[in-house]
């Protein structure tokens, strides 16, 4: 009897000491994932921050001298910021068509702004990623197909979705509804359908959606954290501003377009209203940014976060405002539908501490297309072909970049059709079918304010045999004078 009970003892102190021992080890990975960065073999985590119509001249860092950027300028000055990197597009659908299938506009689906949605068939980086195991998201503007269409976020790759579908509705940042789609799990029923602010019926002004969009990417951050509970698993976060994009209906009501809960802090200066809620926006959304780059650091998650920001085309003169009052395109000619390089060529910063050199600087020219490519290697996978996009990964890691562009090409179908191809220093712009190629050499007149065809016939013979299989057909985007 006494050994029998000497033989339970024995057994329960040691299931005591194992249920310690398992209980230390959970309490020791969780100190390490809350406290530490966890293993280093690890895929890291995506974050892509896209503005809406930021010219190239928008931010500190790109030589603004009155709009206060500081968060940005800082994330630039941790890592890469690229001097020649451009949108999918001149307009929102075909560059955000361009960054989420890595097809430029002579092979997109989508290459103008129209209620056109994706395909079933039309791959996004979101499908990809989510296939290798991560968790996607989407806040903010889609604007690649709407309710009960193939190309709604979550038919396309996003577990989660809050934001405006339709890129018209999106002008509005009091709307009293979005689009929400949140799956089913163990705890939880799910959502999909429309959300309602109550506090923005009828005209009120209660809650501005760019702070949404903010809040809702904090929290999908912290939900998401890659964890030894989630097996470390990674995620891509698609957030989508809608700032600086003007609100065209509230400008034909008021004049004033520029939609923004205050003007600070550019309240006192003496500048048109309009110029004034334009600056206050783009700081705004700096100081969010700010706010959703201190959780990642103070998370420990940046140390295996690669950040991106960019903006979907150059800036627009809409809503009162004048984009040459801040000089929102830099040096560039053009704006927003303008296949100058004052329409296309946008920001990008890259970070990811630890792997990209900080304050790095890259000149060669990338595109919105090879975004996916770059999402691919990053996630140690292939990406699909045939795609025009290639990867950057190379660059931003320091490494030998072995694939480059050879050309890169832009057609726009607004009031008929335009072309424009840059080869390497080289920039050529055909403003309608049959007309004669423009030719401007980037490395003397970034303003493209000299057209030299006629000095260089071999370059412009290069460029038009280059064009002639720069495209597919297309029956809704013929290539036709408007």
């Amino acid at each position: 009897m006494m050994s029998d009970i000497a033989t339970r003892r024995g057994h329960s102190r040691r299931a005591l000491l194992f249920s310690l021992a398992v209980l230390t080890a959970l309490w020791g990975a969780h100190a390490q994932s809350t406290n530490a960065p966890g293993p280093a073999r690890r895929l890291p985590s995506i974050l892509f921050i896209l503005a809406d119509d930021l010219g190239y001249g928008d931010l500190g860092c790109y030589g603004q001298t009155k709009i206060k950027t500081p968060n940005l300028d800082k994330l630039a000055a941790q890592g890469m910021r690229f001097t020649d990197f451009y949108a999918g597009s001149t307009v929102c659908a075909p560059s955000r068509c361009a960054l989420m299938t890595g097809f430029d506009t002579g092979h997109g689906f989508i290459r103008g702004n129209d209620l056109l949605p994706l395909r079933p068939q039309d791959l996004t980086v979101a499908e990809l990623l989510k296939g290798r195991g991560y968790r996607t998201g989407l806040i903010g503007k889609w604007g690649l197909g709407n309710e009960n269409t193939t190309g709604v976020p979550q038919k396309k790759g996003f577990d989660e979705f809050v934001g405006y579908l339709d890129q018209v509705h999106a002008h509005d940042y009091y709307t009293p509804y979005l689009w929400r789609h949140d799956p089913p799990s163990s705890g939880k029923p799910g959502y999909d359908g429309k959300i309602e602010f109550p506090e923005n019926e009828d005209g009120k002004t209660g809650l501005y959606m760019d702070d949404l969009f903010s809040t809702s990417a904090l929290r999908f951050l912290r939900n998401n954290k890659p964890d030894p509970f989630n097996n470390f698993r990674p995620f891509f976060l698609y957030l989508a501003y809608t700032i600086p994009h003007a609100n065209n209906e509230e400008a034909k009501r008021s004049g004033n377009g520029m939609q923004v809960p205050s003007d600070s802090p550019y309240a006192d200066q003496s500048w048109p209203q309009t110029e004034k809620n334009k600056a206050a926006m783009i700081t705004r959304m700096d100081s969010q940014i700010g706010q959703i780059l201190k959780l990642l650091d103070d998370t420990g998650m940046a140390q295996n976060t690669a950040v991106f920001f960019s903006s979907d085309n150059g800036p627009h003169q809409e809503g009162g405002v004048d984009p040459k009052f801040f000089k929102s395109g830099g040096p560039l000619r053009g704006i927003k539908r303008d296949l100058y390089e004052g329409g296309i060529r946008v920001p990008l910063i890259v970070r990811w501490p630890g792997h990209i050199k900080a304050g790095s600087v890259c000149p060669e020219p990338f595109a919105f297309w090879d975004f996916l490519p770059t999402a691919a290697t990053l996630a140690d996978m292939n990406a699909p072909q045939p795609i025009d996009g290639i990867s950057m990964l190379p660059t931003l890691l320091g490494d030998p970049q072995t694939a480059h562009h050879a050309f890169l090409y832009w057609e726009f179908h607004e009031g008929g059709f335009q072309q424009a191809v840059r080869m390497g220093d080289w920039k050529a712009v055909r403003l309608k079918p049959g007309a004669p190629l423009e030719l401007y050499d980037l490395k003397t007149d970034i303003g493209e304010k000299n057209n030299v065809a006629d000095k260089h016939p071999e370059i412009v013979a290069k460029i038009e045999n280059f064009l002639k299989t720069a495209r597919t057909d297309s029956d809704k985007w013929p290539a036709k004078a408007g």
